[in-house]
């Protein structure tokens, strides 16, 4: 609690820091630096401070912790029909969930992001009335910025320059596309004639076209610092946003009382505001899922029904179906000989001309299909490039937009591709012909969505009874909109995370009294797991079928999100007792939720009892052959008038779930809760991860939560 000697927190905080000062005069590098401090989500101040100094700041009673900051990382004319929110292709007849919103109108976004492109047509405010009196409390730091679409833009960028070492550009507008791109997706208005080099020709839309956009620039050129995450978050909440949209984070997880985003997330949700978050771009490898806190919804990234096609056609061989957003002269008919040019990078390139052939170039983790392009056009002199995948990509195929003839193939087909140039030498010739754009499937199109290979994965690692990454959206090869008012087409978790912000908008302003939690449950509990070709989603990388790890609960839908029949609720005090029994300690919990929450008896509360709308059991540490355990679940009707529930299960293997009651019958209206209980009873548990799935049905809403169970 503040001092009363101290007008206002900076003044204590100020003098906190100048106490730590012993001889400030004697250097300027040691000499402690204020730079954000945090009054809505988080209680406390970030600084520049040497090491000594920050543990004797731990040192004084009035400090809960200290923890260091981090960098953080970055992490469509065709997705809103894909997801269905539109009856045509055109994206012009609305479905009911946009509608009943008025596409989001009044609600509010935020974006913690690099900052927006304000001129492009994507956020135009024709049509738009101004906001109620009262929404909105921010501010535009550049007035110009501004209008009835984007109504703040704001910027928070001292941590990263004490990262830098260095002044910044300190204005919202963004320097590079990323935050211009996911705005667009979430809120972007309606742009007729949107492509990229003729690509996606169509009409851009965003998932909510009438939400209200508000801009946090949180992020420099290449990362972005959690103290100025924390700020952002914090100004946003205090602004009034409805939802928070967050395309960073670190690389994995960590605990929360060590992550900004999920301190902030916290303190937002305490507020109202709905977080959500990318899982981040580390997969597929398992256990590297990032945004992993329960209080927020965090989204995997999935392929869409669209392709950007090109083939490789070899003279004697066969044809390689590839992607590329190539939009030169065409290649074709000319064929030219190929070559195989390994890495493609500028040391080690094989001796031998290149000069007018076909380079065939390896992929390489951390490195661009387009530098590998440069090598060879600008050191090798070839005149066409085609980029094999790592393995690791399995089908993914991200089309690239070359500046010569150009495309991506899987590795397989470069394995083919490299083949046919060792057996045939320098006789082997090859053509790329470029397709465009195209749908559904067919060659070069996969069953979509699948799960994209880069997406990370869970389980979840610090929160083994908690499902993460939520749900999958769509994150790969998405048009937005890109600064300089121009489009482009990216690929990301990215990408996906404002798929389901823009939702999260329509619910909310369809539901105005829905709470965070109760936004997520409707989103993950009408997820589906069928691809368009009616068989289970995949996974890009493998071709296996995709489990909770990789997507969640499935894939966002969002018109059954709008009408989800029940929900699972969560409040705050619901989660401090989840972190309670989790082992969090009471000063960890305290800095987590604010103190506001902060609890000392655990010893009758279990972790997986938290109201999730999925089940995570990791069995490992459980004598689980001996007992059964018991897991707890109240729903909420979110429905009119009467109903009456059914449950079926769909067992794990080795498992059987035992749901009592198997019904739930809702006489009180919209609001009455009820509650059930899943016995979990282990026969023959193998030793590797097994899932089923309860589903509550009336008979036209179908309730769907997975059941993970794991035992290693």
């Amino acid at each position: 609690m503040r001092p009363s000697a101290f007008k206002e927190l900076e003044h204590w905080y100020e003098a906190t820091l100048h106490s730590l000062d012993s001889n400030p005069s004697k250097s300027q590098n040691n000499y402690s630096r204020l730079l954000h401090v945090y009054k809505t989500v988080f209680h406390g101040f970030s600084a520049s401070l040497t090491s000594q100094q920050s543990q004797q700041l731990e040192k004084l009673p009035e400090v809960v912790a200290v923890f260091p900051d981090r960098l953080l990382k970055l992490h469509t004319t065709r997705s809103p029909y894909f997801l269905g929110l539109y009856e045509d292709t055109n994206n012009t007849v609305a479905r009911p969930l946009l509608v009943e919103s008025n596409s989001g109108s009044n609600v509010i976004i935020g974006f913690l992001d690099s900052g927006i492109w304000p001129e492009h047509p994507s956020f135009d405010d024709k049509g738009l009335d101004p906001l109620p009196a009262g929404t909105w409390k921010g501010e535009c730091v550049e007035a110009d910025m501004c209008n009835n679409k984007i109504i703040g833009a704001r910027f928070f960028l001292d941590g990263y320059e004490a990262w830098k070492g260095g002044r910044v550009d300190r204005s919202p507008w963004d320097n590079f596309g990323h935050g211009t791109h996911t705005a667009s997706i979430a809120a972007g208005r309606a742009v007729e004639g949107s492509s990229f080099s003729g690509y996606a020709n169509g009409t851009a839309i965003g998932v909510a076209p009438k939400a209200r956009i508000a801009v946090y620039k949180v992020c420099g050129d290449d990362g972005c610092a959690g103290s100025d995450v924390l700020a952002g978050f914090d100004k946003a909440v205090e602004d009034g946003v409805d939802i928070i949209s967050i395309s960073l984070g670190g690389e994995g997880a960590v605990p929360y009382d060590e992550d900004p985003i999920a301190i902030a997330a916290f303190g937002a949700m305490e507020k109202g505001v709905s977080v959500i978050s990318s899982a981040g771009n580390s997969g597929p490898f398992l256990y590297r899922v990032s945004n992993v806190a329960p209080w927020m919804t965090t989204v995997a990234a999935g392929t869409i029904d669209r392709g950007f096609l090109a083939d490789l056609v070899p003279e004697y061989g066969p044809v390689m179906y590839g992607a590329s957003l190539y939009g030169g002269p065409p290649l074709y008919p000319t064929f030219l000989p190929l070559a195989y040019g390994g890495s493609c990078s500028e040391e080690g390139l094989p001796d031998e001309s290149f000069s007018g052939k076909i380079v065939v170039c390896d992929a390489v983790k951390g490195t661009s299909a387009i530098a590998q392009e440069d090598v060879v056009r600008n050191i090798l002199h070839g005149s066409g490039v085609v980029v094999a995948n790592l393995k690791l990509a399995g089908k993914g195929r991200i089309a690239k937009p070359f500046s010569i003839p150009g495309l991506t193939i899987t590795e397989s087909d470069g394995n083919t591709i490299r083949d046919l140039i060792r057996k045939q030498n320098t006789n082997t010739n090859a053509t790329i012909i470029f397709r465009g754009t195209d749908f559904g499937i067919g060659p070069g199109i996969e069953p979509a969505p699948a799960v994209a290979y880069f997406s990370s994965r869970g389980p979840n690692s610090k929160s083994s009874y908690v499902l993460k990454p939520d749900v999958v959206a769509p994150g790969v090869n998405i048009l937005g909109a890109w600064i300089h008012g121009k489009f482009n087409v990216t690929s990301g978790t990215s990408m996906a995370c404002p798929h389901v912000s823009g939702l999260a908008a329509l619910l909310k302003g369809a539901h105005k009294d829905w709470s965070p939690a109760m936004i997520r449950s409707a989103i993950m509990t009408t997820a589906y797991t069928q691809a368009n070709n009616g068989e289970p989603i995949i996974n890009e990388n493998d071709g296996t079928e995709s489990k909770a790890s990789d997507m969640g609960s499935g894939h966002i839908d969002p018109e059954k999100a709008r009408d989800p029949g029940l929900v699972y609720d969560i409040t705050p005090n619901d989660y401090a007792a989840f972190l309670c029994a989790s082992n969090y300690t009471v000063d960890q919990i305290r800095l987590i939720t604010n103190e506001s929450y902060a609890t000392e008896d655990c010893s009758r509360i279990n972790a997986w009892d938290l109201n999730y709308p999925a089940i995570s059991i990791d069995l490992e540490t459980l004598d689980y052959m001996n007992r059964d355990i018991t897991v707890k679940r109240t729903v909420t009707r979110v429905g009119d008038g009467d109903a009456s529930y059914s449950v079926t299960v769909t067992n794990p293997k080795g498992v059987t779930l035992t749901v009592n009651p198997m019904k739930m019958d809702f006489t009180a209206g919209k609001g009455e809760k009820q509650s059930y209980a899943v016995t979990i009873t282990a026969t023959s548990l193998p030793k590797e991860t097994v899932e089923g799935k309860i589903v509550w049905s009336d008979g036209k809403q179908q309730v769907v939560s997975p059941v993970v169970i794991r035992a290693y």
